[in-house]
């Protein structure tokens, strides 16, 4: 059985970035909030789970100038670099999000659709000591899974959907929720999928 890093790297070799289902021409619900949180340029934001991700792009076009990608696989983030070129205000961490310990604080944490493959109560909690880690008091996450009426399975593994309540539960450990929004993804092939994202501060 392969390893999540092998099948994520498998994954970005079988297909372009753009024919994968997550794939969006543009962040527009996650960049609307994280400019609800109203960062300062040069507040640290780390994407967890960024693959190759076009957020990244809006938030540098928006004059964010200190942005840490994280993902498993080394072959999504090598498409974004390439993408990018020489890009002093991005670096890259490849590493597990359940077992990673961050070396900074950041301001804002984004994750869309990691949180909702952790469907194993350990990785749920390793990810919730990342988090903590991650961000002080009063920081800002911005945090999206499918949704309760969203796909059961996703890249052939399962997923554990969520309401925006029941998101909020489980992040509640370290977690406020300050709103939720629901919404309708498009994939490169028009089939659709229901998400939830939330906003939240640090406690």
């Amino acid at each position: 059985m392969a390893t999540p890093e092998e099948h994520w790297n498998a994954v970005y070799r079988a297909k372009s970035a753009d024919r994968v289902s997550w794939y969006q021409p543009e962040a527009s619900t996650s960049l609307e909030l994280v400019r609800a949180c109203g960062l300062a340029p040069d507040g640290p934001i780390v994407d967890v789970g960024a693959g190759a991700s076009l957020l990244v792009d809006g938030l540098l076009a928006a004059g964010h100038s200190d942005v840490t990608l994280l993902d498993l696989s080394a072959e999504a983030l090598a498409v974004t670099r390439a993408r990018l070129g020489d890009e002093p205000r991005v670096c890259e961490v490849v590493a597990d999000v359940t077992t990673w310990s961050p070396a900074r604080s950041y301001a804002l944490w984004h994750d869309r659709a990691v949180f909702h493959f952790l469907v194993e109560p350990e990785q749920r909690a390793g990810y919730l000591r990342a988090l903590e880690a991650a961000l002080a008091p009063g920081a800002h996450a911005v945090v999206a899974t499918f949704a309760l009426d969203g796909p059961e399975r996703c890249s052939d593994l399962p997923v554990q959907r969520y309401s925006a309540e029941l998101l909020a539960t489980q992040l509640a450990p370290v977690l406020d929720l300050v709103e939720s929004r629901h919404t309708i993804h498009t994939t490169p092939w028009g089939s659709t999928q229901s998400f939830v994202f939330g906003r939240f501060r640090r406690r």
